[in-house]
């Protein structure tokens, strides 16, 4: 007797009660009546998932490898490669730092700033102090900040600040220009061929500067060359001569250069216009002293035909007396 065939293992025959016994009886139960097979469709779909996720596109690694492969996060060519869920989060600060300075900004480290040019004192600020400083000093006292004075550039060159010299009652003033070479060597005002030409000059009117007349000059300090003195350089110090004139009280001043007679007289007029009359100066008192105006010494030493007009002065000015 051959054994029954069995039923494919894909499907599960129908029994009745007494097949099943009789099956029972045989040992063939569990043969012929295993329950089919769980379909697998739903473990089959897992694999395909994974495979999905593995087959997937990398954007994982990608990320992976643009952040190895790039050699800075914030060039802009890697900005775009990362995944949506990145780009989502906030960019880090060097990514989204511009590469140039900003606007206004210039490229590398802040300029310094630039030195402080030297600041220039100018004729205003120089005459308030000099003018405060002289307004009630005594001889004396006008001597000794005329010996010390800073008030313009001419200090840094000079040898002697030459404040002037003479007999006291001074019956005449003279005010020359400026200190020349030697007189910036001895301190005192009109020294070598040009003092020696104005002391005959005054002498050939009974005048001497050891006597009854003092000697000065509208700038105090030597000009480098003898150059004419600057405007801030007369209003430096012309306080000290308006003092000397308000201590002194001349009867007589005589003026000798153009440009000593335009400062005094406060014109711009030529020494040919000026010579030859009399001029009035109001002091701070309100007394008016007669002013004559003449050649400067050296003047005339270089041009002799002159002498006979500066002898004319000379004679206009005695006659005031």
């Amino acid at each position: 007797m051959t054994a029954p065939h069995s039923p494919p293992a894909s499907a599960a025959p129908r029994v009745n009660p007494l097949q099943r016994l009789w099956l029972r009886e045989l040992g063939m139960e569990r043969l012929w009546l295993r329950p089919a097979p769980q379909p697998q469709a739903a473990p089959a779909a897992m694999p395909q998932v994974a495979v999905s996720k593995q087959e997937s596109p990398a954007a994982p690694p990608q990320v992976a490898v643009s952040k190895q492969e790039s050699p800075a996060p914030a060039m802009p060519a890697r900005v775009g490669a990362v995944p949506a869920r990145d780009a989502a989060a906030p960019p880090a600060a060097s990514a989204v730092r511009p590469a140039g300075p900003g606007p206004g900004l210039r490229n590398g480290p802040p300029p310094k700033p630039a030195p402080k040019a030297e600041v220039v004192t100018d004729a205003a600020p120089a005459v308030i102090p000099v003018a405060e400083a002289v307004k009630n000093a005594t001889l004396d006292e006008l001597r000794e900040q005329v010996v010390a004075c800073t008030a313009c550039g001419l200090c840094g060159g000079r040898r002697h600040a030459v404040f002037g010299h003479g007999g006291q009652p001074t019956r005449w003033l003279v005010v020359g220009e400026a200190p020349g070479e030697q007189e910036d060597r001895q301190g005192q005002p009109f020294v070598g061929r040009s003092g020696q030409l104005l002391d005959s000059m005054l002498s050939a009117v009974g005048m001497s500067r050891e006597r009854d007349v003092f000697i000065a000059n509208v700038i105090k300090c030597r000009p480098p060359g003898n150059r004419n003195p600057k405007p801030e350089e007369i209003a430096a110090c012309s306080p000290y001569l308006m003092r000397q004139i308000a201590l002194l009280k001349p009867e007589r001043i005589l003026v000798l250069g153009r440009f000593a007679a335009q400062t005094l007289l406060g014109t711009d007029a030529t020494i040919g216009s000026l010579r030859g009359r009399v001029h009035q100066m109001k002091t701070e008192e309100g007394r008016e002293i007669p002013v004559i105006v003449s050649y400067h010494p050296a003047y005339l030493l270089r041009s002799p035909a002159e002498k006979a007009r500066a002898w004319q002065d000379l004679k206009l000015a005695s006659r005031q007396l």
